[in-house]
């Protein structure tokens, strides 16, 4: 169960390096549950959808230095990486966009049920990217 647990978010974030929304949602379940620093709830695949048509209009990010962690059961698993971003295009109640570069410690965890991801909290320091962004 680790082993493919493991391979799960592997396949998340290699389809998110790729740029790929439709690989990263053939990773997710349904019902997922995606909580974003600092942000709302989004509740189903439609909804993570429209983050991530959003998140490619307004961010191009690669995560490099990726280490993935998974519990015995493989129910649960985190990440800890490092977003290399480019703000593209300015995101209501931030700093106007103009293709400021960033470096960013981030982590993520993870749920997973019958091969998919259900639930996915990611964490990352807002001040220190707008301080990025600002500067």
């Amino acid at each position: 169960m680790t082993q493919t647990a493991r391979n799960i978010v592997t396949a998340y974030y290699a389809a998110f390096n790729a740029e790929n929304p439709a690989g990263m949602l053939a990773c997710v379940s349904d019902d997922i549950e995606h909580r974003v620093n600092e942000g709302g709830i989004r509740l189903g695949r439609e909804k993570f959808a429209e983050f991530c048509a959003h998140m490619g209009v307004s961010y191009r990010e690669q995560l490099k230095d990726i280490e993935i962690f998974v519990n015995e059961s493989g129910t649960r698993a985190s990440a800890e990486f490092t977003v290399h971003g480019a703000y593209l295009k300015t995101d209501p109640g931030l700093p106007e966009a103009n293709g400021q570069t960033y470096i960013l410690p981030a982590g993520s965890f993870f749920d997973l049920k019958n091969g998919k991801i259900t639930r996915i909290t990611t964490f990352y320091n807002l001040n220190d990217w707008i301080a990025q962004v600002s500067a």
